[in-house]
C-alpha cells in the first residue's frame, strides 16, 4: 500500500485526558458523596476544563469513547 496520509491533519480537540484524583483534593460537598473512594478519574478537554469525574480509570475511558472521543492518560 502507497497511500500518502497527512499527519498534521489530526483532531486534536477530540482528545481527553484522563488523570487520577485524590478524593482529599475534592470540594467537601463531593467528598461526602464518595462513599469511602479514595481516588478518582477525571477527564479533561485540550484545554484543562474537567470534563467529567468518576469512580475508575475504565469508566473513564469508556465514557470518552462512548461520546467519540479519544482518551491519554496523563501523569
Amino acid at each position: 500500500m502507497d497511500t500518502k496520509y497527512d499527519f498534521t491533519q489530526h483532531d486534536a480537540d477530540r482528545i481527553v485526558y484522563v488523570r487520577p484524583v485524590d478524593a482529599e483534593d475534592l470540594p467537601a460537598e463531593v467528598q461526602d458523596q464518595l462513599g469511602g473512594l479514595k481516588t478518582l478519574y477525571a477527564v479533561h478537554n485540550a484545554l484543562g476544563e474537567r470534563l467529567a469525574l468518576v469512580k475508575d480509570r475504565n469508566l473513564a475511558f469508556q465514557l470518552a469513547r462512548q461520546n467519540d472521543f479519544a482518551p491519554v492518560t496523563v501523569h
